[in-house]
């Protein structure tokens, strides 16, 4: 075959790639990527990379999820149990101010504001004969999990082809071109200043790179603290296996020359065990994986590596209909996907946050952090760590409803950690019970507030989070599961139960200290959040108690505490709603509606929770519609995919999409707008990078299609205009049931086959009448789902202001159907004509 040929043939391919098959889970590019947030990532839970497809001087930014700046340490202010009933004294008399400064002085803490996650360097690819190329293309496959990039140079087509291994924890970086003897190349490793590292070169073919994490002396260090030390010990391991040519070294980099083809080994390894001890030996840690991942050929590890990914991201999938913008480099059609009809791309956004789940969150492994496991540099924003005012939480919101709860584990594995450490923070801080959390956590599994009182003085971050160990009970069913995550979920109850006082003026019991996460009232003095009784608290006590005397009754035990909790519920303070119609942030009537901050955390209730409900509570659901709407749609990224969820909710998929075309911008280059949206890469901008915006729309879009959490499986609530024909397979609802198939036409549902895998009811509401494909008779639903798994909150009447003037929530008309199952069985409901 000659050169012509060989060309013409790489252009067809690069022509037609995007139109067959299963293109439409790629993303692809005509260049290559210019920053950090072009490049594309890859991950396989431990070992993340971002590529950057540069044909002359590659370059890969490579993680390992345990490299993190300090050591193990405790950062609790223990000045705050005395000044406690101060603390809640200068609240209840209005003088927020004098509780801010008290805040900062005695609750904040004084050793440690966290610790940052880093970036464990580059991997650089140098072939300067290359800098002149065409016919250029790169891509990131998220059905296979493998990124690729093509090009040609003297007639010569290029391609490496590079995956982070899920079965042998090895990156593998791939390098062949269409002529024998033509791959030559330097390549070494590096991290940024102020790093120190040592980089040298073993063998000819082998290249290593040591180092320490950092201290936090330039970063989130309290006045008058001491640095907490970088003990995070890592090795960074690279070996090439050249076919054909030479391999030499000079002590800092490696060469290969005229070589035919070259598989590049990467792996990188730390000294961390877990968050109290770091003892294990990154070396041979690292050696090991090199070794036995040597001793399998790279076609058959690349087979082992796909049929891992596959057997979690092929679970479910998604066909919205596609356009000839599918067609276009990805960077192209997020620039375009607000003016035009391009549903490809809407289901490949959501897949891509399935994969960036599978990739960023393994058992066993690190939860996925504010960044999931990419981060390029060493004192990233927000320290990449745990956000949990919403943001670690809403990581996860995918994860058992798009039919990966395997991913869910690292996250339920990090609230049992915190669930140990917080025990001393409760005790020492506050003289409470259970265990307590901030806003924020990191590696090492700190407990006390971190940041300043504006955004730390929030103590509930652990009865947010537990609110993941039932919410995967409910999909399961697992009762030795539930078992085990129980004491974590009571010890956040504990908390609440000892924490909780009686607001002076009507003995409502509530949180205090604490704030509405990151927000504040307009009439409060700059910078001050700190309040007491705020809805979101409010609604996540109720959520807590309830759910931990639900499990305790389950189980079997703690049946004073089952009383304790059923005395506690009806002195908590209801929802209210206020003066301009919308669902108070706070116990007052203190909502300005031109408030346009992006944390609606007093819609908590509405989603993820569902204390707040069309069918149940009309007049709750439209004031939390109001509260919406005065917030606005623009916000950053990851406040824009919450929103989506949220509108979902409200069962009104137009405006649910809507906030997709306000995500799906596209930003960060110089002629693009500023603001939330999304980058090059699909990544979500917060800005910066924020990876929870993500895993937002990816939940955003399922609740469109499917939700479980209002005593039905309710097939697709929120539709909007725009996905007028369409279907999906492998969604899974609350009570171990799955979305086998669901299939709509002209808007409406024509198909729906259900798994069982618990048994019990299956109680389905639809918009349009349905029948049974058995021809048997389909059972009209009535009264309450006798599924415990569907079993609703008991919330108080709401509160009214006089001046309110709330408006209607329209309800649109919808049938149910009861269908009994057992274990294993599937049936199928069809439309009635």
């Amino acid at each position: 075959m000659n050169k012509l040929m060989k060309q013409i043939i790489f252009l067809l391919f690069i022509l037609f790639t995007p139109l067959f098959g299963q293109a439409q889970l790629k993303l692809w590019y005509d260049k290559a990527a210019n920053n950090w947030n072009e490049a594309l990532p890859i991950g396989n839970g431990r070992i993340g990379a971002m590529v950057y497809g540069i044909p002359d001087h590659e370059n890969i930014q490579i993680n390992e999820a345990t490299l993190w700046s300090g050591k193990p340490h405790r950062n609790d202010n223990p000045a705050a149990q005395e000044a406690l009933e101060q603390m809640r004294s200068l609240l209840f008399n209005d003088q927020y101010a004098e509780a801010h400064r008290l805040a900062n002085d005695k609750f904040i803490s004084k050793t440690s504001h966290g610790m940052n996650y880093e970036t464990a360097g580059n991997i650089h690819i140098n072939m300067p004969q290359h800098a002149h190329y065409s016919n250029y293309y790169r891509e990131l496959d998220i059905e296979n999990a493998i990124g690729k990039t093509r090009y040609t140079v003297d007639g010569v087509v290029y391609e490496r082809e590079i995956f982070s291994s899920f079965t042998d924890q090895v990156m593998t970086i791939r390098l062949t071109a269409s002529e024998k003897g033509k791959i030559s190349f330097s390549t070494t490793a590096t991290r940024p200043a102020p790093a120190e590292v040592q980089v040298e070169t073993p063998a000819n073919d082998l290249l290593t790179m040591t180092g320490y994490s950092l201290d936090n002396k330039n970063k989130r260090l309290p006045r008058d603290a001491k640095a907490i030390e970088g003990r995070v010990k890592f090795e960074t391991r690279m070996k090439i296996d050249a076919q054909g040519g030479q391999v030499s070294s000079d002590g800092q980099q490696l060469t290969v020359a005229n070589a035919n083809s070259v598989t590049i080994y990467v792996t990188t390894a730390t000294n961390f065990v877990n968050y109290q001890d770091i003892s294990a030996d990154p070396h041979r840690l690292a050696q090991s994986y090199i070794d036995k991942a040597q001793k399998t050929a790279y076609k058959k590890r690349k087979k082992e590596h796909i049929q891992y990914y596959q057997n979690l991201f092929k679970r479910v999938s998604l066909d919205l209909g596609q356009t000839e913008a599918a067609n276009l480099p990805t960077d192209q059609r997020i620039k375009a996907f607000s003016t035009t009809e391009d549903p490809a791309l809407a289901m490949l956004y959501f897949q891509y946050g399935r994969y960036l789940l599978i990739c960023s969150s393994q058992p066993g492994g690190q939860a996925s952090n504010l960044q999931g496991i990419w981060c390029n540099e060493l004192t990233p924003p927000w320290k990449s760590a745990y956000t949990i005012n919403i943001n670690t939480e809403m990581n996860y919101w995918p994860a058992e409803k798009t039919n990966l709860p395997e991913m869910h584990e690292p996250l339920i594995q990090l609230i049992q950690e915190l669930s140990s450490a917080g025990q001393e923070t409760a005790k020492v801080m506050y003289g409470a019970d259970g265990w307590v959390t901030h806003h924020n956590t990191d590696i090492w599994r700190i407990c006390g507030p971190v940041d300043g009182s504006t955004w730390g003085m929030w103590p509930m971050g652990g009865v947010w989070l537990s609110q993941h160990l039932w919410e995967k009970y409910l999909y399961n069913g697992d009762l030795d599961y539930l078992k085990s995550v129980y004491p974590a979920m009571k010890g956040a109850a504990e908390f609440c139960l000892s924490f909780i006082v009686p607001v002076p003026e009507n003995n409502w019991m509530v949180i205090t200290p604490s704030t509405s996460p990151e927000n504040r009232p307009a009439h409060h003095p700059n910078m001050v959040n700190e309040a007491y009784g705020t809805t979101l608290d409010n609604q996540l006590v109720l959520d807590i108690l309830t759910k931990v005397a639900e499990a305790a009754k389950l189980l079997n035990v703690d049946n004073s505490l089952i009383t304790k909790i059923n005395q506690t519920i009806p002195q908590l303070a209801p929802m209210q709603i206020g003066q301009h119609g919308q669902l108070q942030e706070w116990m007052y009537d203190w909502d300005d509606p031109e408030d346009k901050h992006r944390h609606v955390s007093h819609l908590y209730g509405l989603f993820p929770s569902n204390q707040i409900s069309p069918y149940r509570n009309p007049l709750l659901t439209q004031a939390a519609k109001n509260s919406l709407i005065y917030r606005g749609d623009p916000s950053t990224g990851w406040s824009m995919n919450w929103k989506i969820n949220l509108w979902a909710r409200l069962l009104d998929g137009n405006h649910a999409y809507k906030l997709m075309t306000d995500q799906i911008k596209l930003v960060g280059r110089p002629d693009s707008p500023k603001g939330g949206g999304t980058y090059p890469n699909m990544l979500d901008a917060h800005p910066p990078f924020q990876i929870d915006g993500n895993f937002g729309f990816t939940s955003g879009l399922t609740e469109m299609l499917m939700q479980s959490h209002d005593g039905a499986v309710h097939l697709i609530p929120a539709l909007p205009d725009n996905w007028k024909n369409g279907s999906v397979q492998g969604l899974r609802a609350r009570g171990g049931f799955e979305i086998q198939e669901m299939i709509w036409e002209d808007g409406q549902l024509k198909k729906v086959k259900v798994k069982s895998h618990l048994g019990g009811l299956c109680r389905l509401r639809a918009y349009n009448e349905l029948k049974a494909a058995s021809g048997s008779k389909l059972t009209i639903a009535e009264g309450a789902n006798t599924n415990p798994f569907f079993k609703q909150p008991s919330i108080k009447e709401p509160l009214l202001s006089d001046a309110a003037n709330i408006g209607d929530f329209k309800l649109p008309n919808s049938f149910m159907y009861d269908v009994e199952t057992e274990v294993g069985q599937v049936f199928t409901l069809l439309v009635k004509e």
